[in-house]
């Protein structure tokens, strides 16, 4: 995911592969080396087939999204970039570029894509902060933060808060939140090894 007036996913056109799959958006990615796990694979695929580099990049999280026959398992690693990096194409990759989260689903995708992309989007929502921790915001933020129950959201302070806002707290979380209501977090979803002290309700 990316930031620049919107959360943006960045998606490959595929140059290869089976006719039915040949000209479809997806994801870069491909199959694990037998000395890496499901990160290292996907951030050595993406520095391959478009050229981001691994320091480039955050990761947020990995999410098993298709369980094929013969026992593969294709688990799909979420990550974070600061901007909308330049990338280069290989030849599995026709084109690749950013595409804004809202309009990823209009593109002739991946039928694998397809499925499990309303398991990866990433919902934008606000981090209201009514305390003195919003310059260390300004440095973490935007990020992708996955919320059990609900997937991921992309959490942000760009422009005014519309839409759904998130706030924290020092209080257990409920059990279940209602993607209607204010999303609650702790600190440690959002800020990157220790958290701060955060004296709240």
């Amino acid at each position: 995911m990316a930031e620049s007036s919107c959360c943006a996913v960045l998606l490959q056109l595929r140059a290869r592969g089976r006719a039915g799959t040949r000209g479809t958006w997806t994801i870069p990615g491909g199959a694990c080396d037998s000395h890496e796990g499901p990160s290292e694979a996907a951030l050595r695929e993406a520095w391959e087939e478009v050229g981001i580099e691994p320091g480039q990049v955050v990761i947020r999280g990995e999410r098993v999204t298709t369980r094929a026959l013969g026992g593969w398992i294709f688990t799909t690693v979420v990550a974070d970039a600061r901007s909308e990096l330049p990338v280069r194409l290989d030849h599995e990759t026709e084109a690749a570029r950013w595409v804004p989260e809202e309009d990823v689903a209009a593109l002739p995708l991946h039928p694998d894509f397809a499925r499990a992309w309303p398991l990866l989007r990433a919902r934008p929502v606000y981090l209201v902060l009514d305390n003195g921790f919003r310059p260390l915001a300004e440095q973490v933020l935007p990020r992708t933060v996955e919320v059990a129950g609900q997937g991921f959201v992309w959490l942000h302070r760009s422009g005014e808060p519309t839409g759904r806002t998130a706030r924290l707290t020092a209080r257990p979380l409920p059990f279940h939140q209602r993607p209607e209501d204010e999303l609650l977090l702790h600190a440690d979803q959002v800020f990157p090894g220790r958290p701060p002290r955060l004296d709240l309700e």
